[in-house]
């Protein structure tokens, strides 16, 4: 005499012993169905709290980094016809590590909202960019002449 067993989806004939043992197994297991069912829910429910738990403690991070990053950010007040370095950070034209990254003078012309500035220059043209990617001009009028200095062996 055989009984039957899904395997996979398919149904297998397993000698009578085989099956005995299978249903002593379940038996010493208490493998109660509608218990296992309650437990598996009440899990889920707990991973349900879990996750919302974890996405509420990713939000107050969030929350908190952003203050901390706008608190220590340094708002520069920029106005009409003041000089002005632009930062070329997209640009990797420059070869050397020590070549200095901002270009300019340029001129302040217009001031927009959300922190956009029109800038001009004498041969680059008038154009607009993000206020975070400009620095005060301090400087004068310095010679732009190269010059080398040769080293010589020490005494």
């Amino acid at each position: 005499m055989s009984s039957y067993l899904l395997v996979f989806g398919k149904a297998c004939h397993l000698p009578l012993e085989i099956a005995h043992r299978v249903y002593w197994a379940i038996k010493q297991l208490n493998m109660d169905l509608k218990a296992v069912g309650e437990k598996r829910l009440l899990q889920l429910n707990e991973l349900d709290e879990f996750w919302m738990e974890a996405y509420e403690n990713s939000k107050l991070y969030k929350e908190r980094t952003k203050k901390w990053h706008d608190m220590h950010i340094q708002r520069q007040e920029f106005k009409v016809g003041r000089k002005v370095l632009l930062n070329n950070s997209r640009l990797k034209l420059f070869p050397g590590k020590l070549k200095s990254r901002w270009s300019g003078p340029y001129t302040v012309t217009k001031v927009l909202p959300y922190g956009a500035i029109e800038v001009s220059h004498e041969t680059k043209g008038t154009f607009t960019v993000n206020g975070q990617r400009l620095k005060h001009y301090w400087g004068g009028n310095f010679s732009k002449q190269k010059f080398t200095v040769l080293l010589g062996m020490p005494n």
